[in-house]
């Protein structure tokens, strides 16, 4: 008798696959009886990659690295999507729920300098691929400038050492996932630079009503109480599209810390709320409306 297959549904990128493989060897070594196959696809987001600009970008485009691998969810050419959690919009589709994470990754942004450099040298532009980076980045390193850089880990990478930029920051998880752990300089704590939310999650993502008991193996409750504390966040803000946005909640026992950080017109906030993990995302929403200035609306 033939097994049944589960079809894993990822980008194209080497990160991508990488990361949907942690949840296919999860998911193969719980249940022998499955078989699980990796379909990777081009998405939007990687075509487009080179033409983004400052002015169609200001802030980060959500939903451009899921678009196609949501329309094979829902067309049942993969029975599973996998993403990074900080590439989906907040307000998802109810018919495409999360429905796994597996334990978090690092969440923490990291300096990355050129091969064989020791310290940052003055005067040149740190690549920064994100406003939320660049602003808090300004405020860690006086007198440094920060510049757009796009393309995968590997692309930014040759830029850096081809002297195109001084430096890069980027998201320890991916690094680490790709086996450039070496390459970090130093690493940017959370209280320093607060990371876009659901950075280092992985997200598998399955159509409403599915069984999807095969994930239970791999599935992480804490993470997934962070991630969706991060994103209700982000999403009394505005999703991300008005202002930069970064997020960053840590469990410890059954109490929650979250760290938020906006910058819209009265400039960058960042404040922080404890409480009960079980209130979290009650919390994430009276941390955003207080950094947005509606306290108690």
């Amino acid at each position: 008798m033939s097994k049944r297959t589960i079809r894993f549904g990822s980008r194209k990128s080497e990160l991508a696959a990488i990361q949907a493989r942690i949840v296919m060897d999860a998911v193969a070594r719980a249940h022998p009886e499955l078989a699980v196959e990796l379909v990777a696809m081009e998405t939007s987001g990687d075509r487009n990659m080179k033409p983004f600009s400052e002015a169609s970008d200001k802030f980060g485009i959500k939903g451009l690295f899921t678009q196609e691998i949501e329309e094979a969810l829902r067309s049942g050419a993969i029975d599973v999507a996998v993403h990074s959690l900080k590439d989906m919009p907040v307000n998802a589709a109810s018919a495409l729920p999360i429905v796994a994470c597996p334990k978090r990754g690092d969440p923490r942004d990291a300096l990355v300098l050129p091969a064989g450099r020791a310290l940052l040298e003055q005067g040149g532009a740190v690549g920064c691929s994100s406003a939320r980076r660049r602003l808090q980045l300004a405020a860690l390193l006086p007198g440094v400038s920060a510049a757009p850089v796009r393309g995968n880990v590997n692309t930014r990478l040759r830029k850096l050492d081809g002297g195109d930029f001084s430096a890069l920051v980027l998201a320890a998880a991916g690094l680490r996932r790709l086996g450039l752990g070496k390459r970090i300089s130093r690493f940017f704590e959370p209280c320093e630079m607060v990371p876009a939310p659901g950075q280092g999650i992985i997200a598998c993502q399955g159509r409403a009503g599915g069984d999807y008991y095969y994930l239970d193996a791999l599935r992480d409750r804490d993470t997934e109480l962070c991630g969706e504390v991060e994103r209700a966040f982000s999403a009394e803000l505005g999703g991300g599209c008005t202002a930069p946005v970064g997020a960053f909640a840590e469990i410890s026992g059954k109490e929650i810390k979250i760290i938020g950080f906006c910058c819209g017109e009265g400039g960058a906030r960042r404040a922080s709320i404890s409480g009960r993990a079980c209130e979290g995302v009650k919390l994430a929403v009276a941390l955003a409306r207080k950094l947005s200035g509606r306290e108690g609306a």
